[in-house]
């Protein structure tokens, strides 16, 4: 039996104030996936919220050493599943990495198209959730409509809306037609002016405005110190993004901008500037993609890769700028056909680490603000 539940329901304060244990999930819909969090409250003011995981553990470190290296591909895809083109690319480069296997350039763009189309798809969701989480309804169904041209994409792509597999060990699976890049065009050219109404429409959103606005901040200093990454680092003012400060894959074919949330009404790190730095970058993702069309090498989409895949003994540790920042595979070789060892360096699990230190004194409101900005997903934390 779990000791957390033979736990007394009270308990005081280091002033004696008595203060009370609530349950916070892990069947809540403002946790995004099965998460719970123990709530120490006086009244609607919260003492501290600490973070309990492990209900959506599925071993998937472990599985990676009982399978080829190729077989593996399919569940990288579960690692998360709002950002899983990015867990195949991570994967694939890791592996690419130990194995000295080139990837043609064609197919690189490919796999720049698709991710940055992953971000833009996973951005909808999530600016979505966070405004519904904090009462306004109406933009999320809007967004999931725009979404729905992305799905469309990549169903057309690789046959899959949300697990795609289509990333390959030294390439990817499907080439794009003219007719595909067609359509890419069209969307864009639907899809970034409805930005600007989305931001007119949501941004200035009273609602959210006052539950997001100067609530949770969290310095650069302790950004850094806890490990967040992506658009939660850069809204606490720390300017760094890995497709242009570690550049992988052809990203530095591209120019492109790396908002950091800047905006009047905002202050550094709060739930409103974590908001503003997603909106931003989905027009800097929009902006890469029109380039990477304009720039699609002809050529083959797949690598010389050896039938069975047997790296030299060694390990190696890639990452990517993932929608939620930095996600990352460290992969140990012992010479054989499977892996010795894979550690996935997730996103979602740094930023739980700084729930129970920024959440003293905030209200027990402002705990869904804080879990829909930092927007954590909790498959990816478990694996």
């Amino acid at each position: 039996m779990n000791e957390l539940l033979l736990e007394k329901p009270h308990e005081e304060d280091e002033s004696g104030r008595e203060l009370m244990k609530i349950n916070m999930g892990p069947n809540h819909p403002s946790t995004h996936g099965v998460l719970r969090f123990i709530v120490h409250t006086d009244g609607e003011i919260m003492h501290k919220a600490v973070p309990e995981v492990g209900y959506l553990h599925r071993g998937l470190e472990k599985i990676a050493e009982g399978l080829p290296y190729a077989s593996f591909m399919p569940y990288t895809d579960r690692i998360n599943y709002m950002e899983a083109m990015f867990c195949n690319q991570v994967y694939a480069m890791a592996v690419e990495d130990l194995a000295d296997i080139e990837v043609p350039p064609r197919a690189e763009y490919l796999r720049v198209i698709t991710t940055e189309l992953n971000r833009l798809a996973n951005h909808h969701v999530t600016l979505g959730a966070m405004a519904m989480d904090v009462g306004a309804l109406t933009p999320f169904v809007y967004l999931l409509r725009e979404r729905e041209s992305i799905n469309d994409l990549m169903e057309a792509l690789c046959g899959n809306r949300l697990t795609y597999n289509y990333m390959r060990i030294g390439g990817v699976s499907a080439d794009v037609d003219e007719a595909w890049l067609k359509a890419l065009e069209t969307f864009l050219d639907h899809f970034e002016p409805i930005i600007n109404e989305l931001d007119r429409l949501i941004s200035g959103n009273e609602i959210l405005i006052k539950r997001f606005v100067e609530v949770a901040p969290i310095c650069a200093a302790d950004a850094v110190a806890y490990g967040l990454v992506g658009p939660n680092l850069r809204a606490s003012g720390v300017d760094w993004d890995l497709r242009r400060d570690q550049p992988y894959s052809v990203y530095e074919d591209f120019d492109f901008e790396i908002p950091t949330g800047e905006h009047p009404r905002a202050i550094e790190g709060d739930c409103y500037r974590r908001w503003v730095v997603r909106v931003d970058e989905m027009r800097q993702s929009c902006r890469i993609l029109r380039q990477a069309m304009a720039k699609l090498p002809e050529g083959d989409i797949l690598g010389k890769v050896p039938r069975k895949i047997k790296p030299p003994a060694g390990e190696t540790y890639v990452a990517v700028e993932g929608a939620r920042g930095e996600l990352g595979v460290y992969l140990v070789s012992d010479g054989s056909p499977k892996p010795y060892r894979l550690k996935w360096r997730s996103s979602s699990f740094a930023a739980l680490s700084i729930f129970e230190h920024v959440t003293p004194g905030l209200m027990i409101a402002d705990l869904v603000a804080l879990i829909a900005s930092l927007d954590t997903i909790a498959p990816e934390m478990d694996r």
